[in-house]
């Protein structure tokens, strides 16, 4: 059963993000699970750091906006959400191809969520771990 609460779609997802930080840097939703989002972005020399890796704070772009987005989408209508903490284990470099992102939920709660996001290598290997917890912001 979909813990979705508002419709949701790489179409939707994508059009949310025109004009923004992820658009920028490449970043494109991939699917939408039940309980799950994935997106990736390019290592090239937008996102990479001056060693030729993907830059760390491309990793937390990526999995900040999963987080960010499991979260928004598991609220009705008129809510909103905001990240309070994130963090991010940084396990192996990437070079070239594609980090692909996967987040999950670990809470859903009514104040506040915590999602976790596990970021991968083109040969499924694990660049980077990563956990957000957001905030849950009362009706306007």
């Amino acid at each position: 059963m979909a813990i979705w609460k508002r419709p949701i779609s790489v179409e939707a997802l994508t059009a949310a993000h025109k004009n923004t930080a992820p658009e920028c840097l490449g970043m494109e939703f991939l699917e939408v699970g039940d309980d799950y989002i994935k997106a990736r972005v390019p290592v090239d020399n937008r996102t990479r750091q001056p060693y030729g890796l993907l830059h760390g704070g491309v990793s937390v772009v990526l999995a900040e906006t999963l987080g960010s987005c499991g979260a928004m989408y598991c609220l009705p209508e008129g809510a909103r959400c905001v990240g309070l903490d994130i963090n991010a284990n940084h396990i192996r470099g990437a070079k070239d191809g594609w980090v692909t992102g996967t987040t999950t939920p670990v809470h859903i709660g009514r104040s506040t969520q915590v999602w976790h996001i596990e970021l991968r290598n083109d040969a499924g290997e694990l660049t980077c771990v990563s956990r957000i917890t957001m905030a849950v912001l009362p009706e306007r």
